[in-house]
């Protein structure tokens, strides 16, 4: 017969009550990229929302992080059945990049150095949902993570996160990205298991 304390039997429930389904937990962070790893020197990385008007705003690297560093602690989930729980970054709320853009559309495409891209609903940008994160773990964020800076929007799968991001288009429909074109799910819900379209 088997005996498990209240402590063991406690954790356990706190960590199902965390992992979406089909997921598994690790404590490693694994790398996945669709191509060769990205080298973007600090002084030339610029990040820009283009709106429907053409209206482009920039921020470079010293203009990024003169805005408010947020620091967050969120699950992360892959498509590919990985979960790590409790991951810490620093970077800036999409509230503050959006809080003087106005747009009539929707939904945006994420650009990233490399040509990578991914569709996301402007309602998965906001309201405390997402960041441009420069750092991890207290250190800057590693280039094979998506340094300097990735987008961060933990509660979709990760995929959603596009490294090495550069910019953002808005779009009035929602058109499929790099992965979305190759069988992924147009919105990525873990917690649907929103993988493949």
């Amino acid at each position: 017969m088997a005996v498990f304390t209240r402590g063991f039997g406690g954790r356990a429930r706190e960590q199902d009550d965390r992992l979406p389904p089909g997921q598994f937990l690790t404590e490693d962070f694994p790398v996945l990229s669709a191509g060769p790893t990205p080298r973007i020197d600090t002084a030339e990385w610029e990040f820009q929302i283009r709106t429907e008007t053409g209206e482009t705003h920039r921020w470079d690297w010293a203009a990024m992080q003169a805005l408010q560093q947020d620091d967050i602690t969120r699950d992360i989930h892959c498509v590919t059945r990985w979960t790590k729980l409790g991951t810490s970054w620093q970077g800036v709320s999409l509230d503050t990049l959006f809080a003087e853009i106005e747009s009539g559309y929707d939904f945006v495409m994420a650009h990233s150095y490399g040509g990578y891209t991914t569709n996301v609903p402007l309602d998965d940008l906001l309201d405390g949902k997402a960041w441009i994160a420069t750092g991890f773990d207290g250190e800057p964020l590693a280039a094979e993570h998506g340094g300097p800076a990735r987008l961060l929007i933990p509660h979709l799968y990760f995929w959603k996160s596009a490294k090495w991001i550069r910019g953002l288009v808005m779009q009035q429909d929602d058109e499929p990205g790099f992965w979305e074109q190759n069988g992924y799910h147009a919105y990525g819900d873990p917690w649907l298991e929103q993988r493949y379209s």
